[in-house]
């Protein structure tokens, strides 16, 4: 992946894609970096990577975006947080023409592996129902009951790679990314996270001297949350490995919701009383990591604790927030 072979990354003016981005270019990869979004908008943006607009539901898009890269890391979809995925499912259902239109391009072009990033919201709801969750096992995605909308198309997106491999020979590599979370992403406007969101709902609280935050649902849901280094690590080291099958890249931590508002309200030095939404879209009950299959098969498994992450993108967050505030003022 060194020297002149190029690599290309789909959605790279997004959250994973910018920190992915920065990890290749620490190790002399030459990237052609495409996103539909207009270029100032892009979290992180690199002179000496080749910076492309286009909108890959289009396969003369696709193709353009392919030409002549060794491989493709196809991160490009149309999502957000729980309350964007719950509420946009048609658009979220409509990424299935990126990855489709991006594993013909990548065929047509002779590209030697394709990265997928799929996501933990292709597992059965069923095996999600108590806080207490099992840890998910790559197997508990079938009998087939994802997230509606965001997770089928996920789940249909895994199956075309495994087929292409089959029947055209791309290699290809799957990775279920569970909640990743960190600095230079989204923390507000409806498409953030819920790490980020109670970061941004506990820096403005502080800031305006109030006393409570809104909590959607009654905090008591579980998640396990993996800081953006574990994840462009898993990344790398899935897009390096042998296993074509898709596997899960996700933090074994599991918290619930409270336990995460904790963590944030420590690190702020701030204590606020909880107005809970229970009708606020929250997903499935409980979700988790199981990292057997990883542990296997590269010897390695996410580890950066939450609460040492958080405190990253919490300084970030409030950084940014009191950036634009001092800029409102003085405007």
């Amino acid at each position: 992946m060194l020297g002149d072979d190029l690599v290309v990354v789909t959605g790279g003016g997004g959250f994973i894609g910018g920190h992915l981005i920065a990890d290749l270019r620490r190790r002399g990869a030459r990237v052609r970096a495409v996103d539909i979004k207009p270029l100032d908008e892009w979290w992180q943006r690199f002179a000496d990577v080749e910076n492309v607009r286009l909108d890959l539901r289009e396969r003369e898009a696709c193709a353009a975006a392919a030409r002549g890269a060794r491989q493709v890391f196809n991160l490009a979809a149309d999502m957000g947080g729980m309350g964007f995925i719950e509420t946009h499912r048609a658009e979220c259902s409509l990424s299935v023409l990126i990855n489709t239109h991006m594993l013909l391009a990548a065929r047509d072009q002779g590209v030697e592996r394709y990265f997928f990033a799929s996501s933990a919201c292709v597992y059965a709801a069923e095996k999600q129902s108590v806080a207490a969750v099992t840890p998910l096992r790559e197997s508990d995605a079938y009998p087939a009951q994802p997230e509606d909308g965001y997770g089928w198309e996920k789940l249909f997106s895994e199956r075309l790679c495994r087929h292409f491999t089959e029947d055209f020979g791309l290699a290809t590599r799957v990775a279920r990314l569970h909640n990743v979370y960190g600095p230079l992403s989204t923390y507000d406007g409806g498409r953030e996270k819920a790490p980020a969101a109670i970061c941004r709902k506990v820096v403005i609280a502080a800031m305006r001297g109030e006393r409570d935050i809104e909590i959607w649902g009654d905090g008591e849901q579980t998640r396990s949350f993996m800081f953006i280094d574990d994840g462009v690590e898993g990344i790398r080291r899935l897009m390096d490995g042998d296993v074509s099958t898709p596997m899960n890249v996700g933090s074994a931590e599991l918290v619930s919701i409270n336990d995460l508002v904790d963590i944030v309200e420590e690190i702020a030095g701030v204590r606020l009383r909880r107005r809970y939404h229970l009708d606020a879209p929250v997903g499935v009950r409980g979700r988790s990591s199981d990292n057997t299959l990883i542990r296997k098969e590269l010897g390695w498994a996410p580890e950066i604790p939450l609460a040492e992450g958080m405190e990253q993108t919490y300084r970030w967050i409030h950084d940014r927030i009191h950036a634009c505030e001092r800029a409102r003022v003085t405007a």
